[in-house]
This record gives structure tokens, sequence and C-alpha cells, in this order.
């Protein structure tokens, strides 16, 4: 029998498959393991299935989906193990929720268009909240990367009517804050006033219907390609980078831009 063969390819294969990594015969490091340990692994492979996906590597995706899977598979094992709850438990939550929130599919509710489930999504989010002294922010867990925390907690604000009348108003306090980050005297308030420009900066792509830390990351990936081309033409002609007067390092990004 092949490796492949020892579980089935379903769910369940997957869930042997983390109960025999962490039983008394399986490995040792899977039997160390936490919820509390697994996180930052966790967020890792999600990334990496943020990269497949915008790659559009097909084969990539499927691997990174499985390594997510696998990660959440195994934290139901860990709280299993410890009687803190069941794999049943985790998917009653989540149908019985998802059930509740989409009335135009299981009950009476009409929505013709997808701004009207965001409309009525809210407006049961609310209602949950109804009783409690919960704010409509925090649903947006604060381990989100800066970025997309900061357009989701806006989005939320959006949602419940506080928000600017058109884009001339965001662009203007996009203004406004790079002018207070100009005038910044001590390291502390140049800090804030970046942060305040950052934010800024994050509802003005709200507006425009961008996500922010996507952009971003498409300008990192943008940077890092041309960079390294850069350091490539200076290789092949015989030059050392690192020295380089700057109008020469400007010509090799002018040209390394136009094998984009």
């Amino acid at each position: 029998m092949s490796q492949n063969d020892t579980f089935a390819s379903s769910f369940e294969g997957i869930k042997d498959l983390a109960a025999r990594l962490r039983g008394p015969n399986g490995c040792p490091w899977d039997r160390e393991q936490t919820a509390d340990s697994l996180k930052h692994l966790f967020l890792e492979e999600c990334y990496e299935l943020v990269e497949a996906i915008e790659e559009g590597d097909d084969g990539k995706i499927v691997e990174e989906l499985g390594d997510v899977l696998f990660h959440a598979v195994s934290m139901v094992q860990i709280a299993e193990e410890a009687g803190a709850f069941s794999g049943e438990d985790v998917f009653g939550v989540a149908i019985e929720k998802l059930v509740r929130r989409h009335p135009h599919v299981f009950g009476d509710a009409v929505a013709e268009d997808s701004r009207q489930v965001g409309v009525r999504w809210d407006q049961i989010k609310r209602e949950e909240m109804k009783g409690t002294d919960r704010s409509i922010l925090d649903g947006v867990p604060k381990a989100m990367p800066s970025l997309a925390y900061a357009q989701a907690v806006q989005g939320r604000a959006a949602r419940m009517g506080f928000d600017w009348d058109d884009y001339q108003g965001v662009i203007a306090k996009v203004s406004e804050e790079l002018k207070e980050l100009e005038s910044a005297e001590s390291e502390a308030e140049r800090e804030a006033e970046l942060g305040d420009l950052l934010f800024s900066l994050v509802n003005a792509s709200r507006w425009l219907g961008i996500e922010a830390e996507t952009a971003l990351r498409q300008s990192n990936s943008k940077f890092y390609s041309r960079f390294v081309r850069m350091e490539r033409l200076a290789r092949e002609r015989g030059q050392n980078f690192e020295i380089l007067a700057m109008d020469a390092k400007e010509a090799l990004w002018q040209e390394a831009k136009t094998m984009d």
C-alpha cells in the first residue's frame, strides 16, 4: 500500500490523519502542539493561500487549501482531546449562523442583488447584538493586518452612517493629514501623524472600491520584481550594485520598469 492510500482523500481522511499524528504512536511535534502554538503557522498558511490565489496557480491553490484545512482540523482534534468542543459543534454553529443570515435563501425574504444581501446581512448582525453592549466593530479581528483592519472597521462604521458625504472630503482629509505629518516635530508626533495619514489613505481606497491590503501587496510584488531585475542587470554588466551612484541606480530602475 502506498502512502497515498493510507488515508482517504476526504474530510474524514484528513481527520483520521490528524488523530494519528497526535496519537500515542504518532509524531512528537504534533502531540506537543496547542491551538495557541499553531495560530501563527495557521496565519502563515492563510497568507500562502492568498498568494497562490493571486498568482492564479491552481496547483499551489490545491496545496495551500490542503494546508489550511489540515490546520483547522488539527485545532478541532486538539479541542476534542481536551473535551473543549467537537467538530460537530464547529459545523453546527457555522451552519446555524449561515442559515440565519441567508433568509432570502432559507426564508421568505427577498434579495434582488448582492448589495441587498449585504444590507440585510448587516441588519441581521445588528439584531443579533441587541441586548448586549457589543459594538458593530467588535467582530473585526484585531490580529488582521493593519491596512485590512482599518478598511474593515471603516466599512462597518460607514454602514452605520458614520462616513464622509463625498470623495472630495476624503481626499481633503488625506491632504490635511499629510500637512500635519510635515509639521510634526517629535518622533512620537510623526508616528501618530503617519498612522493618521495611512488611515485616511485606506479610507480613500475604500471609497474607490479598492482593497488597500491587496493594492499594497501588488505594489510590494512590483517593487520586488523590479529591484531583482536591477540587481541582475548590474551583475550582467559587471557592476557592484551597492556602490553605484544614485543616478545609475535610477537608470537601472527605469530599465527594469520597461520589463514589466
